[in-house]
């Protein structure tokens, strides 16, 4: 099982501090620099912060990807840079995964720093949990931060409570404020001004189960697909796992046969919980996301009978918008009775 108590956690962000941003997987900046641009200054002005690019983070998407020992690099240089405070990943990919081999883990183990990101920044984070350092799930420079028209409120409100506030734990407050996987063209500088049309929110959707505490793994669910097998795949013993999925919208079926193997592996008993964000992708109607509760529901009860771990689904995290921002390894509390997800511990130190 994790250790949350000797989880390492970063020191909280304050205003004024520098935070790096890396591009670790897809060379997003290159390709559409305006997004970036956005994302930096709506971060900065948000928060009192200021972003510094490291070295090859703005290279050509085909220089990123020739070079991955480069953005390792990157993300080496930003942790033992002390005028650093915090790293933030520019988007996400498909090919961190490579990255792997390069990674200085007693490097994060002694440079304890925030790192935030989502997707394929999957890979990095659970590099972060086997240092045993605290990561988070949350908005990129190019998402979240650069959100068209500004930040949603709610994705605000996540990174100002999970990162820079080092105080007394809290609960994960529903979005009320709608959702959206609406795409605008970013190579269209006039899309930046314009806001997206956002879902009315239907609320987290409860499918039975017993209160239970664990500590929380977040991740992309293909993504951490890849890392099965190999010594990157987190520890699950009495996790609260949290799922999502990505902007390629897997089927149902894909989570299905992923459960399968968790439960053929012998991970799936091993949970104390399970948490699934709303289907990411477009492509994905809305009257579709209840095939993917029954999917979770036919894995988990229906086959493994497993009638006592929570499933919550319809979250807000991973690859639709607005999302909060979630903890890796940090217990948290789960509790069908009052509804509701409780951050027993915070991230952050002072």
């Amino acid at each position: 099982m994790i250790d949350s108590d000797a989880l390492i956690r970063p020191p909280a962000l304050t205003p004024g501090d520098r935070l790096a941003a890396v591009s670790l997987s897809w060379g997003g900046p290159g390709a559409f620099p305006e997004r970036y641009e956005a994302g930096k200054l709506q971060l900065q002005e948000e928060f009192g912060v200021e972003v510094v690019a490291m070295p090859h983070a703005l290279d050509p998407p085909a220089e990123v990807a020739a070079h991955p020992e480069l953005r390792v690099d990157d993300l080496h240089r930003a942790l033992g840079d002390p005028s650093v405070a915090g790293i933030v990943s520019t988007i996400g990919g498909d090919d961190s995964i490579r990255l792997l081999p390069l990674l200085d883990l007693d490097l994060i183990r002694s440079h304890p720093k925030v790192f935030l990101g989502f997707s394929d920044a999957t890979v990095t984070q659970m590099a972060f949990l086997r240092a045993g350092v605290v990561s988070f799930y949350g908005p990129s420079l190019m998402t979240g931060f650069a959100e068209n028209g500004g930040m949603h409120r709610y994705a605000r409100d996540g990174v100002r409570g999970m990162l820079f506030s080092p105080g007394s734990p809290t609960p994960w407050p529903e979005n009320d404020d709608g959702w959206t996987v609406e795409y605008l063209d970013w190579s269209d500088p006039a899309n930046q001004s314009r806001t997206r049309t956002l879902v009315p929110s239907d609320g987290w959707r409860w499918l039975g189960g017993e209160a239970a505490e664990g500590p929380l793994v977040v991740g992309c669910l293909e993504v951490l697909d890849w890392l099965r097998g190999t010594e990157w795949f987190p520890d699950l013993e009495g996790a609260i796992l949290a799922l999502e999925t990505s902007e390629e919208g897997p089927p149902p079926a894909i989570v299905t046969r992923f459960l399968r193997s968790l439960a053929a592996s012998g991970h799936l008993p091993r949970l104390a919980g399970v948490l699934f964000g709303r289907p990411g992708g477009a492509q994905v109607p809305v009257e579709e996301h209840f095939a993917y509760d029954e999917a979770l529901v036919g894995v988990i009860r229906d086959e493994a009978g497993l009638t006592s771990v929570p499933v919550v689904t319809g979250m807000d995290f991973g690859h639709t918008d607005p999302v909060w921002t979630l903890p890796q390894g940090v217990h948290v509390r789960v509790d069908p009775s009052d509804r509701r997800v409780r951050f027993l511990e915070a991230g952050v130190r002072a």
